[in-house]
Protein backbone atom coordinates (compact mmCIF):
# COMPACT_ATOMS: atom_id res chain seq x y z
CA UNK A 1 0.00 0.00 0.00
CA UNK A 2 1.32 3.16 -0.75
CA UNK A 3 2.33 5.16 2.85
CA UNK A 4 0.88 8.30 4.01
CA UNK A 5 -2.37 8.48 1.69
CA UNK A 6 -4.43 10.77 3.66
CA UNK A 7 -2.20 12.98 4.05
CA UNK A 8 -4.09 15.34 1.37
CA UNK A 9 -7.56 15.81 0.81
CA UNK A 10 -9.77 12.65 -0.26
CA UNK A 11 -11.96 12.76 -2.64
CA UNK A 12 -16.16 11.90 -2.63
CA UNK A 13 -17.24 9.65 -5.56
CA UNK A 14 -20.68 9.82 -5.35
CA UNK A 15 -22.29 6.57 -6.67
CA UNK A 16 -26.01 7.42 -7.49
CA UNK A 17 -28.42 4.00 -7.62
CA UNK A 18 -31.79 3.41 -8.07
CA UNK A 19 -34.66 3.74 -5.62
CA UNK A 20 -32.94 6.36 -3.97
CA UNK A 21 -32.65 9.94 -4.15
CA UNK A 22 -29.62 12.68 -5.41
CA UNK A 23 -30.18 13.56 -1.34
CA UNK A 24 -29.43 9.91 -0.09
CA UNK A 25 -26.91 9.14 -2.22
CA UNK A 26 -24.43 6.95 -0.76
CA UNK A 27 -20.64 8.51 -0.98
CA UNK A 28 -17.16 6.58 -0.85
CA UNK A 29 -13.96 7.63 -0.36
CA UNK A 30 -11.61 7.30 -2.65
CA UNK A 31 -7.18 7.95 -2.89
CA UNK A 32 -4.56 8.09 -5.48
CA UNK A 33 -3.38 4.71 -6.80
CA UNK A 34 -1.20 3.25 -9.47
CA UNK A 35 -2.33 1.91 -12.69
CA UNK A 36 -2.27 -1.92 -12.58
CA UNK A 37 -0.99 -2.40 -16.27
CA UNK A 38 -2.86 -5.76 -16.24
CA UNK A 39 -5.83 -3.52 -16.96
CA UNK A 40 -4.57 -2.80 -20.75
CA UNK A 41 -4.96 -6.57 -21.41
CA UNK A 42 -8.24 -7.14 -19.65
CA UNK A 43 -11.87 -7.46 -22.06
CA UNK A 44 -12.90 -4.11 -23.07
CA UNK A 45 -16.66 -5.54 -21.90
CA UNK A 46 -18.12 -6.12 -18.77
CA UNK A 47 -16.87 -8.99 -16.80
CA UNK A 48 -18.54 -10.83 -14.11
CA UNK A 49 -17.26 -13.92 -11.82
CA UNK A 50 -17.79 -15.57 -8.33
CA UNK A 51 -14.85 -15.15 -6.39
CA UNK A 52 -13.61 -16.34 -2.86
CA UNK A 53 -15.74 -14.31 0.03
CA UNK A 54 -12.87 -14.70 2.95
CA UNK A 55 -10.11 -12.45 0.99
CA UNK A 56 -10.56 -9.13 0.42
CA UNK A 57 -10.51 -7.59 -2.97
CA UNK A 58 -8.44 -4.89 -4.33
CA UNK A 59 -10.29 -2.01 -5.50
CA UNK A 60 -7.94 -1.32 -8.33
CA UNK A 61 -6.41 -4.73 -9.23
CA UNK A 62 -7.78 -6.62 -12.40
CA UNK A 63 -8.74 -9.38 -11.43
CA UNK A 64 -6.89 -12.89 -12.26
CA UNK A 65 -8.88 -16.58 -13.15
CA UNK A 66 -6.61 -18.08 -10.26
CA UNK A 67 -9.60 -17.32 -7.35
CA UNK A 68 -12.21 -16.84 -10.40
CA UNK A 69 -15.14 -19.41 -11.26
CA UNK A 70 -17.95 -19.06 -13.39
CA UNK A 71 -20.08 -20.98 -11.47
CA UNK A 72 -20.40 -21.70 -7.71
CA UNK A 73 -21.80 -24.79 -5.45
CA UNK A 74 -22.76 -24.40 -2.42
CA UNK A 75 -23.19 -27.42 0.30
CA UNK A 76 -25.80 -26.51 3.34
CA UNK A 77 -27.31 -27.70 6.58
CA UNK A 78 -30.95 -26.56 6.93
CA UNK A 79 -31.56 -23.72 8.58
CA UNK A 80 -28.21 -22.59 7.69
CA UNK A 81 -26.94 -18.80 6.18
CA UNK A 82 -25.14 -19.12 3.32
CA UNK A 83 -23.64 -16.17 1.80
CA UNK A 84 -21.48 -15.92 -1.91
CA UNK A 85 -19.44 -12.87 -3.34
CA UNK A 86 -18.97 -12.09 -7.15
CA UNK A 87 -17.21 -9.24 -8.97
CA UNK A 88 -17.62 -7.25 -11.99
CA UNK A 89 -15.04 -5.58 -13.53
CA UNK A 90 -14.02 -3.93 -16.64
CA UNK A 91 -11.15 -2.62 -18.87
CA UNK A 92 -13.35 -0.02 -20.54
CA UNK A 93 -17.25 -0.13 -20.41
CA UNK A 94 -18.72 1.48 -17.49
CA UNK A 95 -22.19 2.65 -17.05
CA UNK A 96 -25.42 1.63 -14.50
CA UNK A 97 -25.24 -1.73 -13.43
CA UNK A 98 -27.62 -3.73 -12.08
CA UNK A 99 -27.60 -7.60 -10.93
CA UNK A 100 -30.64 -9.85 -10.11
CA UNK A 101 -30.82 -12.97 -8.66
CA UNK A 102 -33.11 -15.04 -9.90
CA UNK A 103 -33.51 -18.59 -7.60
CA UNK A 104 -35.52 -22.00 -8.61
CA UNK A 105 -39.21 -21.68 -8.54
CA UNK A 106 -40.74 -22.08 -5.18
CA UNK A 107 -37.46 -20.92 -3.46
CA UNK A 108 -37.12 -17.34 -1.80
CA UNK A 109 -33.76 -17.74 0.03
CA UNK A 110 -32.19 -14.92 -0.58
CA UNK A 111 -31.85 -12.37 2.57
CA UNK A 112 -32.95 -8.59 0.78
CA UNK A 113 -31.09 -7.04 3.45
CA UNK A 114 -27.53 -8.80 2.96
CA UNK A 115 -27.52 -8.99 -0.25
CA UNK A 116 -26.49 -6.22 -2.44
CA UNK A 117 -22.89 -4.66 -3.74
CA UNK A 118 -20.09 -4.51 -1.26
CA UNK A 119 -19.12 -0.61 -0.59
CA UNK A 120 -15.00 0.59 -0.26
CA UNK A 121 -14.77 2.22 3.55
CA UNK A 122 -11.46 3.40 4.56
CA UNK A 123 -9.45 1.42 6.57
CA UNK A 124 -5.64 1.80 8.16
CA UNK A 125 -3.25 -0.81 9.45
CA UNK A 126 -1.57 -1.86 12.60
CA UNK A 127 0.93 -0.04 14.81
CA UNK A 128 4.58 -0.50 13.96
CA UNK A 129 5.00 -2.77 17.09
CA UNK A 130 2.03 -5.20 15.64
CA UNK A 131 -1.07 -4.47 17.61
CA UNK A 132 -3.78 -2.25 16.88
CA UNK A 133 -4.25 -0.34 20.16
CA UNK A 134 -3.61 3.22 20.86
CA UNK A 135 -4.57 6.68 20.13
CA UNK A 136 -4.51 7.82 16.64
CA UNK A 137 -4.99 11.49 16.69
CA UNK A 138 -3.03 12.16 13.32
CA UNK A 139 -4.46 9.80 10.56
CA UNK A 140 -1.61 10.69 7.74
CA UNK A 141 0.64 8.85 10.40
CA UNK A 142 -0.90 5.11 9.31
CA UNK A 143 -1.20 3.93 5.65
CA UNK A 144 -4.47 3.76 4.59
CA UNK A 145 -6.57 1.97 1.96
CA UNK A 146 -10.05 1.46 0.25
CA UNK A 147 -11.33 -2.14 1.75
CA UNK A 148 -15.03 -3.42 0.63
CA UNK A 149 -16.68 -4.42 3.67
CA UNK A 150 -19.58 -2.34 4.07
CA UNK A 151 -22.69 -4.62 2.52
CA UNK A 152 -25.32 -2.05 1.15
CA UNK A 153 -28.57 -3.36 0.09
CA UNK A 154 -28.87 -2.43 -3.17
CA UNK A 155 -28.96 -3.70 -6.97
CA UNK A 156 -27.97 -1.05 -8.44
CA UNK A 157 -25.53 1.59 -9.10
CA UNK A 158 -22.94 3.31 -11.55
CA UNK A 159 -19.72 1.52 -12.78
CA UNK A 160 -16.35 3.34 -13.50
CA UNK A 161 -14.14 1.48 -15.92
CA UNK A 162 -10.54 0.06 -14.64
CA UNK A 163 -12.20 -0.51 -10.85
CA UNK A 164 -13.68 -3.61 -9.37
CA UNK A 165 -17.03 -4.38 -7.73
CA UNK A 166 -17.96 -6.61 -5.85
CA UNK A 167 -21.16 -7.84 -4.76
CA UNK A 168 -22.71 -9.97 -1.85
CA UNK A 169 -25.24 -12.28 -1.88
CA UNK A 170 -26.81 -14.06 1.37
CA UNK A 171 -29.42 -16.79 1.51
CA UNK A 172 -31.21 -18.08 4.34
CA UNK A 173 -32.22 -22.07 4.02
CA UNK A 174 -34.96 -22.99 5.38
CA UNK A 175 -35.38 -25.28 8.43
CA UNK A 176 -38.08 -27.23 6.17
CA UNK A 177 -36.07 -27.79 3.33
CA UNK A 178 -36.18 -31.01 1.54
CA UNK A 179 -32.43 -32.31 0.66
CA UNK A 180 -31.60 -32.13 -2.91
CA UNK A 181 -30.14 -29.42 -5.22
CA UNK A 182 -31.43 -26.28 -5.39
CA UNK A 183 -30.24 -24.08 -8.26
CA UNK A 184 -30.68 -19.84 -9.37
CA UNK A 185 -28.49 -17.84 -11.45
CA UNK A 186 -27.12 -14.02 -10.58
CA UNK A 187 -27.60 -12.09 -13.83
CA UNK A 188 -25.66 -8.73 -14.18
CA UNK A 189 -26.37 -6.06 -16.51
CA UNK A 190 -24.93 -2.57 -18.13
CA UNK A 191 -27.33 0.14 -19.30
CA UNK A 192 -30.26 -1.98 -19.07
CA UNK A 193 -28.35 -5.11 -20.99
CA UNK A 194 -27.20 -8.15 -19.80
CA UNK A 195 -23.44 -8.86 -19.43
CA UNK A 196 -23.42 -11.50 -17.61
CA UNK A 197 -24.44 -14.82 -15.44
CA UNK A 198 -23.50 -16.36 -12.63
CA UNK A 199 -24.77 -19.70 -12.21
CA UNK A 200 -25.19 -21.27 -8.61
CA UNK A 201 -26.24 -23.95 -7.27
CA UNK A 202 -26.97 -25.09 -3.06
CA UNK A 203 -26.95 -28.94 -1.97
CA UNK A 204 -28.93 -29.09 1.01
CA UNK A 205 -27.67 -32.18 3.01
CA UNK A 206 -30.17 -33.73 5.72
CA UNK A 207 -28.91 -32.52 8.50
CA UNK A 208 -30.50 -29.19 10.62
CA UNK A 209 -28.76 -26.76 12.54
CA UNK A 210 -30.36 -26.31 16.61
CA UNK A 211 -33.47 -24.01 16.67
CA UNK A 212 -32.12 -20.73 17.99
CA UNK A 213 -33.00 -20.93 21.32
CA UNK A 214 -30.87 -24.67 21.50
CA UNK A 215 -27.52 -23.13 20.17
CA UNK A 216 -24.82 -23.93 22.07
CA UNK A 217 -22.28 -20.79 21.11
CA UNK A 218 -22.42 -17.70 23.44
CA UNK A 219 -21.98 -14.74 21.32
CA UNK A 220 -21.61 -11.88 23.50
CA UNK A 221 -21.18 -8.54 21.27
CA UNK A 222 -21.23 -5.58 22.93
CA UNK A 223 -24.31 -2.84 21.78
CA UNK A 224 -24.10 0.98 21.67
CA UNK A 225 -28.38 2.39 21.70
CA UNK A 226 -26.20 6.15 22.11
CA UNK A 227 -24.19 5.45 18.82
CA UNK A 228 -27.72 4.71 17.20
CA UNK A 229 -29.05 7.86 18.11
CA UNK A 230 -26.25 9.85 17.21
CA UNK A 231 -26.43 8.89 13.64
CA UNK A 232 -29.94 8.57 12.98
CA UNK A 233 -30.50 11.70 14.34
CA UNK A 234 -33.78 10.91 16.76
CA UNK A 235 -34.10 12.09 20.38
CA UNK A 236 -32.90 9.13 22.48
CA UNK A 237 -34.73 6.60 23.69
CA UNK A 238 -37.63 7.81 21.95
CA UNK A 239 -40.07 5.85 19.15
CA UNK A 240 -37.88 6.59 16.38
CA UNK A 241 -34.68 5.87 18.16
CA UNK A 242 -36.31 2.22 18.99
CA UNK A 243 -37.50 1.97 15.61
CA UNK A 244 -34.04 3.04 14.23
CA UNK A 245 -32.58 0.48 16.28
CA UNK A 246 -34.57 -2.86 15.92
CA UNK A 247 -33.53 -4.28 12.44
CA UNK A 248 -29.45 -3.78 13.91
CA UNK A 249 -30.55 -5.66 17.05
CA UNK A 250 -32.59 -8.31 14.79
CA UNK A 251 -29.62 -8.87 13.02
CA UNK A 252 -28.10 -9.42 16.49
CA UNK A 253 -30.24 -11.96 17.50
CA UNK A 254 -30.36 -13.99 14.31
CA UNK A 255 -26.44 -14.18 14.68
CA UNK A 256 -26.97 -15.86 18.58
CA UNK A 257 -26.30 -12.46 20.76
CA UNK A 258 -27.09 -14.18 24.12
CA UNK A 259 -26.26 -10.70 26.34
CA UNK A 260 -28.08 -7.52 26.77
CA UNK A 261 -25.50 -4.90 27.34
CA UNK A 262 -27.13 -2.17 30.12
CA UNK A 263 -25.04 0.59 31.48
CA UNK A 264 -25.86 1.53 35.05
CA UNK A 265 -22.69 4.33 35.54
CA UNK A 266 -22.48 7.06 33.33
CA UNK A 267 -19.20 6.42 31.35
CA UNK A 268 -18.27 2.85 32.71
CA UNK A 269 -15.37 3.44 29.88
CA UNK A 270 -14.36 6.20 30.05
CA UNK A 271 -16.16 7.79 27.12
CA UNK A 272 -13.70 5.94 25.26
CA UNK A 273 -16.21 5.49 22.28
CA UNK A 274 -17.25 8.25 19.98
CA UNK A 275 -20.47 7.97 21.36
CA UNK A 276 -20.48 7.19 25.52
CA UNK A 277 -22.81 4.96 27.09
CA UNK A 278 -25.03 7.69 29.83
CA UNK A 279 -26.20 5.78 33.21
CA UNK A 280 -29.77 3.62 32.03
CA UNK A 281 -30.95 4.21 35.69
CA UNK A 282 -31.80 7.83 37.19
CA UNK A 283 -29.51 8.20 40.84
CA UNK A 284 -30.98 10.77 43.40
CA UNK A 285 -29.80 11.00 46.23
CA UNK A 286 -31.78 12.71 48.56
CA UNK A 287 -31.20 15.70 50.93
CA UNK A 288 -31.81 13.28 54.20
CA UNK A 289 -28.43 11.44 52.50
CA UNK A 290 -31.20 8.24 51.85
CA UNK A 291 -31.46 6.89 47.75
CA UNK A 292 -33.92 7.20 45.36
CA UNK A 293 -33.89 5.27 41.90
CA UNK A 294 -35.55 5.22 38.31
CA UNK A 295 -35.37 2.26 36.28
CA UNK A 296 -37.18 3.42 33.56
CA UNK A 297 -35.04 3.77 31.03
CA UNK A 298 -33.09 0.66 31.51
CA UNK A 299 -36.47 -1.32 31.79
CA UNK A 300 -37.54 0.30 28.41
CA UNK A 301 -34.00 -0.91 27.14
CA UNK A 302 -34.07 -4.30 28.44
CA UNK A 303 -37.66 -5.01 27.12
CA UNK A 304 -37.45 -3.90 23.34
CA UNK A 305 -33.91 -6.16 23.47
CA UNK A 306 -35.93 -8.87 24.85
CA UNK A 307 -38.44 -8.23 22.26
CA UNK A 308 -36.04 -7.96 18.52
CA UNK A 309 -34.95 -11.66 20.44
CA UNK A 310 -31.50 -10.98 22.53
CA UNK A 311 -30.85 -12.67 25.85
CA UNK A 312 -31.59 -14.11 28.03
CA UNK A 313 -28.41 -12.39 29.50
CA UNK A 314 -28.66 -8.75 30.84
CA UNK A 315 -25.06 -7.49 31.61
CA UNK A 316 -24.61 -4.62 33.98
CA UNK A 317 -21.63 -2.29 33.29
CA UNK A 318 -19.88 -1.26 35.77
CA UNK A 319 -19.45 -1.16 39.44
CA UNK A 320 -15.65 -0.26 38.22
CA UNK A 321 -15.73 2.13 35.80
CA UNK A 322 -12.72 2.82 34.39
CA UNK A 323 -12.26 6.30 36.01
CA UNK A 324 -14.23 5.30 39.05
CA UNK A 325 -16.03 8.41 38.83
CA UNK A 326 -19.94 8.58 39.65
CA UNK A 327 -22.88 10.74 38.69
CA UNK A 328 -25.88 11.04 39.99
CA UNK A 329 -28.34 14.32 41.02
CA UNK A 330 -27.43 15.45 44.59
CA UNK A 331 -30.70 17.08 45.98
CA UNK A 332 -28.94 18.94 48.63
CA UNK A 333 -27.37 21.29 46.39
CA UNK A 334 -29.65 20.75 43.46
CA UNK A 335 -27.55 19.69 41.00
CA UNK A 336 -25.55 16.80 39.40
CA UNK A 337 -22.40 15.44 40.87
CA UNK A 338 -19.21 13.75 39.63
CA UNK A 339 -18.01 11.85 42.84
CA UNK A 340 -14.72 9.97 42.76
CA UNK A 341 -14.06 7.46 45.29
CA UNK A 342 -11.89 4.86 45.92
CA UNK A 343 -12.54 1.04 46.27
CA UNK A 344 -11.30 0.94 49.92
CA UNK A 345 -13.64 3.31 51.18
CA UNK A 346 -16.67 3.50 53.35
CA UNK A 347 -18.48 5.75 50.55
CA UNK A 348 -17.59 2.90 47.46
CA UNK A 349 -19.58 0.10 49.78
CA UNK A 350 -22.30 2.55 50.95
CA UNK A 351 -22.77 4.07 46.94
CA UNK A 352 -22.85 0.69 45.71
CA UNK A 353 -24.83 -1.42 48.40
CA UNK A 354 -27.78 0.56 48.54
CA UNK A 355 -27.80 0.84 44.87
CA UNK A 356 -27.29 -2.79 43.55
CA UNK A 357 -29.87 -3.98 46.24
CA UNK A 358 -32.17 -1.75 44.68
CA UNK A 359 -31.37 -3.18 41.78
CA UNK A 360 -31.82 -6.73 42.88
CA UNK A 361 -35.48 -5.80 44.18
CA UNK A 362 -36.39 -4.04 40.92
CA UNK A 363 -34.85 -7.31 38.66
CA UNK A 364 -36.68 -9.31 40.83
CA UNK A 365 -39.90 -8.16 40.83
CA UNK A 366 -39.23 -8.39 36.75
CA UNK A 367 -38.05 -11.87 37.41
CA UNK A 368 -34.82 -11.12 35.53
CA UNK A 369 -32.66 -11.54 38.56
CA UNK A 370 -31.75 -14.79 37.50
CA UNK A 371 -30.69 -13.57 34.12
CA UNK A 372 -29.00 -10.55 35.19
CA UNK A 373 -24.58 -10.33 35.45
CA UNK A 374 -23.22 -7.86 37.33
CA UNK A 375 -20.25 -7.25 34.79
CA UNK A 376 -16.80 -6.03 34.94
CA UNK A 377 -14.08 -6.06 31.99
CA UNK A 378 -10.33 -5.92 32.28
CA UNK A 379 -10.12 -4.53 35.91
CA UNK A 380 -7.09 -5.67 37.82
CA UNK A 381 -7.51 -7.72 41.13
CA UNK A 382 -7.57 -5.31 43.97
CA UNK A 383 -10.88 -3.47 42.55
CA UNK A 384 -12.26 -6.72 41.65
CA UNK A 385 -11.92 -7.73 45.37
CA UNK A 386 -13.78 -4.57 45.73
CA UNK A 387 -16.26 -5.02 43.56
CA UNK A 388 -17.09 -9.14 44.51
CA UNK A 389 -17.60 -7.54 48.53
CA UNK A 390 -19.77 -5.25 47.59
CA UNK A 391 -21.53 -7.17 45.09
CA UNK A 392 -22.38 -9.66 47.96
CA UNK A 393 -23.28 -7.41 50.30
CA UNK A 394 -26.20 -6.32 48.38
CA UNK A 395 -27.46 -9.75 47.81
CA UNK A 396 -25.18 -12.80 47.74
CA UNK A 397 -27.23 -14.63 45.05
CA UNK A 398 -26.14 -11.86 42.10
CA UNK A 399 -23.99 -13.60 39.04
CA UNK A 400 -21.14 -11.79 38.40
CA UNK A 401 -18.83 -11.94 34.74
CA UNK A 402 -15.36 -10.46 34.16
CA UNK A 403 -13.63 -9.95 30.84
CA UNK A 404 -10.37 -9.62 31.81
CA UNK A 405 -6.54 -11.73 32.38
CA UNK A 406 -7.00 -14.81 34.37
CA UNK A 407 -7.14 -14.87 38.19
CA UNK A 408 -7.21 -18.30 39.89
CA UNK A 409 -8.38 -16.78 43.36
CA UNK A 410 -11.41 -15.09 41.49
CA UNK A 411 -12.45 -17.96 39.12
CA UNK A 412 -14.76 -19.35 41.65
CA UNK A 413 -16.75 -16.11 42.35
CA UNK A 414 -17.34 -15.60 38.41
CA UNK A 415 -20.84 -17.00 36.60
CA UNK A 416 -19.11 -15.69 32.95
CA UNK A 417 -15.28 -15.45 32.55
CA UNK A 418 -13.82 -14.16 29.37
CA UNK A 419 -10.49 -14.11 28.73
CA UNK A 420 -7.68 -12.85 25.94
CA UNK A 421 -7.62 -15.02 22.95
CA UNK A 422 -3.79 -15.85 23.63
CA UNK A 423 -4.52 -16.78 27.44
CA UNK A 424 -4.95 -20.10 28.66
CA UNK A 425 -7.18 -21.66 30.63
CA UNK A 426 -5.70 -24.37 33.44
CA UNK A 427 -6.44 -27.76 32.87
CA UNK A 428 -9.59 -28.79 34.50
CA UNK A 429 -11.00 -25.42 34.99
CA UNK A 430 -13.36 -25.62 31.16
CA UNK A 431 -14.62 -28.80 32.41
CA UNK A 432 -15.41 -28.15 36.09
CA UNK A 433 -17.17 -24.65 35.01
CA UNK A 434 -19.35 -26.57 32.27
CA UNK A 435 -20.33 -28.68 34.80
CA UNK A 436 -21.21 -26.23 37.10
CA UNK A 437 -23.31 -24.44 34.56
CA UNK A 438 -21.16 -21.59 34.12
CA UNK A 439 -20.05 -19.48 30.70
CA UNK A 440 -16.51 -20.01 29.83
CA UNK A 441 -15.57 -18.00 26.84
CA UNK A 442 -12.76 -15.77 24.79
CA UNK A 443 -12.31 -12.06 23.52
CA UNK A 444 -10.28 -10.48 21.01
CA UNK A 445 -9.71 -6.31 21.30
CA UNK A 446 -7.20 -3.89 19.72
CA UNK A 447 -3.87 -6.00 21.25
CA UNK A 448 -4.23 -9.23 19.00
CA UNK A 449 -3.22 -8.47 15.51
CA UNK A 450 -4.35 -11.24 14.19
CA UNK A 451 -6.83 -13.38 13.86
CA UNK A 452 -9.01 -9.79 14.27
CA UNK A 453 -12.08 -8.07 12.58
CA UNK A 454 -10.26 -4.83 12.11
CA UNK A 455 -11.81 -3.55 8.79
CA UNK A 456 -8.00 -4.50 7.00
CA UNK A 457 -8.20 -7.93 8.33
CA UNK A 458 -8.85 -10.50 5.79
CA UNK A 459 -12.75 -11.52 6.48
CA UNK A 460 -11.59 -14.96 6.75
CA UNK A 461 -10.25 -13.95 10.43
CA UNK A 462 -13.85 -13.69 12.03
CA UNK A 463 -14.65 -17.26 10.48
CA UNK A 464 -11.67 -18.72 12.44
CA UNK A 465 -13.42 -17.58 16.11
CA UNK A 466 -15.57 -20.43 16.10
CA UNK A 467 -13.47 -23.46 15.20
CA UNK A 468 -10.97 -21.69 17.84
CA UNK A 469 -13.88 -21.91 20.41
CA UNK A 470 -14.53 -25.00 19.90
CA UNK A 471 -10.88 -26.39 19.51
CA UNK A 472 -10.85 -24.67 23.21
CA UNK A 473 -13.92 -26.65 24.17
CA UNK A 474 -14.85 -22.94 25.11
CA UNK A 475 -18.66 -21.49 25.06
CA UNK A 476 -18.20 -18.86 22.90
CA UNK A 477 -16.76 -15.34 21.77
CA UNK A 478 -17.05 -11.90 23.07
CA UNK A 479 -16.38 -9.00 21.27
CA UNK A 480 -16.42 -4.97 23.01
CA UNK A 481 -18.12 -3.46 20.43
CA UNK A 482 -21.07 -4.35 17.67
CA UNK A 483 -22.28 -0.90 17.10
CA UNK A 484 -19.88 2.07 18.53
CA UNK A 485 -19.63 3.76 15.05
CA UNK A 486 -16.96 6.50 14.56
CA UNK A 487 -17.70 9.91 12.81
CA UNK A 488 -18.69 8.52 9.57
CA UNK A 489 -18.90 5.03 10.14
CA UNK A 490 -20.52 4.42 6.68
CA UNK A 491 -17.20 5.74 4.37
CA UNK A 492 -14.59 6.10 6.60
CA UNK A 493 -13.76 3.13 9.68
CA UNK A 494 -10.71 5.06 11.37
CA UNK A 495 -10.46 6.42 15.04
CA UNK A 496 -8.93 8.48 16.87
CA UNK A 497 -7.85 5.54 19.14
CA UNK A 498 -7.06 2.22 18.12
CA UNK A 499 -7.15 0.20 14.28
CA UNK A 500 -9.77 1.03 12.00
CA UNK A 501 -12.84 -0.88 12.51
CA UNK A 502 -12.03 -1.88 16.13
CA UNK A 503 -15.10 0.22 17.30
CA UNK A 504 -17.93 -1.72 15.28
CA UNK A 505 -18.66 -4.92 12.65
CA UNK A 506 -21.56 -3.52 11.35
CA UNK A 507 -22.74 -0.57 10.03
CA UNK A 508 -26.20 2.41 10.33
CA UNK A 509 -29.40 1.06 8.31
CA UNK A 510 -28.69 -1.83 8.99
CA UNK A 511 -26.14 -2.77 6.58
CA UNK A 512 -24.17 -5.91 7.83
CA UNK A 513 -20.57 -6.33 6.77
CA UNK A 514 -18.21 -8.95 5.31
CA UNK A 515 -17.10 -9.20 8.47
CA UNK A 516 -19.92 -9.85 10.10
CA UNK A 517 -21.44 -12.38 7.62
CA UNK A 518 -18.08 -14.30 8.23
CA UNK A 519 -18.50 -13.99 11.66
CA UNK A 520 -21.44 -15.74 11.51
CA UNK A 521 -20.31 -18.44 9.49
CA UNK A 522 -17.58 -19.36 12.41
CA UNK A 523 -20.22 -19.74 14.81
CA UNK A 524 -21.98 -21.89 12.79
CA UNK A 525 -19.25 -24.44 12.16
CA UNK A 526 -19.05 -24.41 15.86
CA UNK A 527 -22.62 -25.78 16.09
CA UNK A 528 -21.84 -28.07 13.58
CA UNK A 529 -19.28 -29.67 15.62
CA UNK A 530 -21.37 -29.66 18.61
CA UNK A 531 -23.85 -31.68 16.34
CA UNK A 532 -21.20 -34.21 14.82
CA UNK A 533 -19.50 -34.24 17.70
CA UNK A 534 -22.23 -36.36 19.49
CA UNK A 535 -21.38 -39.47 16.82
CA UNK A 536 -18.40 -40.94 18.16
CA UNK A 537 -16.89 -41.91 14.60
CA UNK A 538 -16.36 -38.43 14.21
CA UNK A 539 -14.77 -37.94 17.25
CA UNK A 540 -11.22 -37.94 16.20
CA UNK A 541 -11.61 -36.59 12.43
CA UNK A 542 -12.99 -33.30 14.18
CA UNK A 543 -9.94 -33.27 16.62
CA UNK A 544 -7.43 -33.97 13.57
CA UNK A 545 -9.49 -30.74 11.66
CA UNK A 546 -9.56 -28.90 15.01
CA UNK A 547 -5.45 -29.09 15.20
CA UNK A 548 -4.63 -25.90 13.12
CA UNK A 549 -6.99 -23.91 15.52
CA UNK A 550 -5.16 -24.54 18.54
CA UNK A 551 -2.94 -22.22 20.51
CA UNK A 552 0.17 -21.44 18.20
CA UNK A 553 -0.94 -23.34 15.53
CA UNK A 554 -2.58 -21.10 13.26
CA UNK A 555 -1.39 -19.47 10.77
CA UNK A 556 -2.12 -16.85 8.13
CA UNK A 557 -1.29 -18.37 5.00
CA UNK A 558 -2.86 -21.70 6.22
CA UNK A 559 -6.25 -20.63 7.45
CA UNK A 560 -8.25 -20.49 4.26
CA UNK A 561 -7.43 -23.80 3.60
CA UNK A 562 -7.87 -25.20 7.33
CA UNK A 563 -11.67 -23.61 7.21
CA UNK A 564 -11.92 -24.49 3.51
CA UNK A 565 -10.78 -28.57 4.96
CA UNK A 566 -13.41 -28.33 7.74
CA UNK A 567 -16.32 -27.08 6.33
CA UNK A 568 -16.04 -30.02 4.02
CA UNK A 569 -15.99 -32.57 6.38
CA UNK A 570 -18.94 -30.88 8.32
CA UNK A 571 -20.57 -30.49 5.37
CA UNK A 572 -20.06 -34.37 4.03
CA UNK A 573 -21.25 -35.86 7.21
Amino acid sequence: MRKHLLSFCACLLLSLFAGKTMAQATTELTVPHAEDPTWNKAPENLQAAWEDAQLHTDPFACPTSRSLSKKLSLVAWRGERLHAKFLIWSGKEEGNLQFEVKEQEGCHWTDEQTTGFVRYVMTDELNKDGGGCGHRPDKTRFDSSLVADRIEPIRALRYQARTVRPAWVSFDVPRDAAPGIYKGVVSVACEGKECGTLPFSIRVIDRTLPLPEETRFHLDLWQNPFAVARVAGVPLWSQAHFDAMRPLMQRLARAGQRGITASITHKPWNGQTYDYFENMITEVKKADGTWMYDFTVFDRWVEFMQQCGVGPYIYCYSVIPWELSFRYYDQATNRMVDQKMDVNKPEFDDYWVNKLSALATHLKSKKWFEHTIIAMDERPRESMEAALRVIRKADPDYKISLAGNYHAELEKELFDLCIPYDNQYPDGVIDARRQQGKITTFYTCCSESWPNTFTFSQPVEAAAYGPIAAERELDGYLRWAYNSWVESPETDTRFHSWAAGDTYIVYPDNQSSVRFEMLTEGIQMFEKIQVLKQDARYKKTIRKLLRPFAYGNIKPASLPEDIHKLNTFLNGK
